[in-house]
């Protein structure tokens, strides 16, 4: 017979967020929305190594792209998150085709638990064009580099 934590830790996920659902960023809502399924923030962490965080496109979305060593250390935010909210997030971040999901390792965790997890995504498919791009260690829609992201619902 299985322990019911040991279950429920099966169940569960860490989803690693430094773009449009970080906490007050315009789809952090998202994460909340019952509707899709549940959600719980655990704490603040960056990445242990570089990456190019930009923002581009005609919606000026955010994209950490999977180049480590490159860019800055990315700050974000750790929630964890049953099946169904995963397969939301999935969907709702284009993953596979727009975002994929990798092993991040991170640090400097601000959390309940003492472990840092590693969780995130990245993406793996981009232009070289955005690799010139300027670079940001967290990602702010309001933010002094004027790219407020175009939301279209």
């Amino acid at each position: 017979m299985f322990n019911k934590s040991f279950v429920m830790v099966l169940m569960e996920r860490n989803a690693y967020s430094d773009g449009t659902c970080f906490c007050i960023q315009p789809n952090n809502y998202r994460l909340f929305d019952a509707t899709k399924g549940q959600a719980k923030f655990l704490g603040r962490a960056r990445t242990v190594e570089k990456y190019p965080l930009v923002i581009t496109g005609r919606y000026n979305i955010p994209f950490r792209l999977n180049v480590p060593g490159k860019g800055q250390r990315v700050q974000g935010e750790i929630y964890s998150v049953d099946d169904q909210m995963l397969k939301f997030l999935d969907w709702f971040e284009g993953c596979p085709e727009m975002y994929q999901r990798t092993q991040v390792l991170l640090e400097e965790w601000v959390g309940e638990d003492e472990e840092t997890p590693e969780v995130g995504s990245t993406t793996v498919m981009y232009s070289y064009e955005w690799l010139q791009f300027p670079t940001f260690d967290n990602y702010d829609s309001h933010g002094d580099h004027g790219l407020r992201i175009v939301m279209d619902d």
